[in-house]
């Protein structure tokens, strides 16, 4: 593991939201990472964080971040890092000035994640991104993405299969859960005896993301993977856990042993350095028919192991298989934690400790 000498101070941007929670719970006790401030919008800020929040995690509110004053979402002075939470309609100009300011920021946003020097990041996939970073004009600040819930899952399960066999065309069809959605989840009546066939701009979002994160780094860009993706996203009523149903073209020939070899096999940075929100296998094969299930299986190495199961011939492409991964963990707050772990071992600029 990494050696760091002493716990780095981070804001929480947009705390009060159900990512912006997540955060601050798997941040209560990180080993590398201690919170000093915290942000939300203009209704919040200047209260008391457990007077500001409608707090929906399964864990209390930590002790002191209940008793932080929430700050509004300016540059905060003495945090290094800060993690993003906020939504795209202010992140955009805020993460830049957060980074302006000297501050590294990991943003679970869509604002800035196609930019060409701004890494879209999955720890695993593509750590070499993060060398986008020496082409930013931050100064000492910086800006990483986190990219979308549902494209973290799918790629995660691609990238031995684009490694070893080339792929040539993906179909998915996701079902995200509602907590995707943000707030307040089930107790919406839209989700309830319901599926929404439509996502605003997931499909896009979907097929952008996982070309640039399987796209090979050329200097101060990403040349774009060359396969053709197609996804259809239906928001269905499960709490967490998105499940997507995926099939496959490849360049090589490939058998079903050869893939499910190829996914138990599968490592990477992360796990080669031992950091603290790495699980030791990012992705699990379940031999049993009816898995992965969400209820089962989306805590699975605390949440940041991706499952894939059904692993099938397919008569229309190659093969097809059903992935799941954890939406607001490995898809959103813990898969950014990851990320700016990466950047601390890396010794990103502004992350340089120990």
């Amino acid at each position: 593991m990494a050696h760091v000498t002493e716990r780095l101070p981070v804001a929480v941007l947009g705390a009060t939201g159900s990512v912006g929670q997540k955060f601050i719970t798997l941040l209560a006790d990180h080993p590398w990472f201690e919170i000093v401030a915290i942000t939300a919008s203009s209704r919040s800020a200047g209260k008391l964080y457990t007077d500001s929040v409608d707090w929906v995690q399964p864990l209390p509110i930590p002790e002191h971040v209940a008793a932080m004053t929430v700050l509004p979402s300016d540059p905060v002075n003495g945090a290094k890092l800060a993690f993003s939470a906020l939504d795209a309609s202010v992140a955009g100009d805020t993460e830049i000035a957060f980074a302006e300011a000297g501050c590294v920021v990991v943003s679970n946003a869509r604002n800035h994640r196609m930019a060409d020097d701004v890494p879209l990041l999955i720890p695993e996939v593509n750590p070499d991104h993060l060398a986008l970073v020496d082409h930013q004009a931050y100064g000492s600040g910086a800006i990483i993405t986190n990219p979308n819930c549902s494209t973290i899952g799918l790629v995660l399960a691609l990238k031995p299969l684009h490694d070893q066999y080339k792929l040539r065309q993906v179909g998915v069809v996701t079902m995200p859960a509602i907590s995707g959605a943000g707030l307040p989840g089930l107790s919406n009546p839209e989700f309830s005896d319901n599926v929404i066939p439509y996502i605003a701009g997931e499909e896009e979002k979907m097929a952008s993301e996982s070309k640039k994160i399987l796209g090979l780094l050329n200097g101060s860009h990403v040349n774009m993977a060359a396969f053709d993706l197609s996804a259809q996203c239906n928001r269905v009523p499960v709490m967490d856990g998105h499940v997507e149903c995926v099939s496959v073209c490849l360049e090589e020939p490939a058998t079903i042993p050869d893939i499910i070899k190829a996914w138990e096999e599968f490592k990477g940075e992360p796990q080669k350095l031992k950091l603290p929100s790495a699980p030791s296998s990012p992705l699990v094969y379940m031999r049993q028919d009816a898995h992965p299930q969400p209820r089962l299986h989306r805590d699975l190495g605390r949440g940041m192991t991706v499952s894939v199961g059904r692993l099938q011939p397919c008569s229309v492409l190659d093969f097809k298989f059903v992935v799941l991964s954890h939406n607001t963990i490995r898809g959103a707050a813990g898969g950014a934690i990851l990320a700016a772990e990466l950047a601390v071992a890396k010794g990103v600029r502004g992350l340089r400790y120990g």
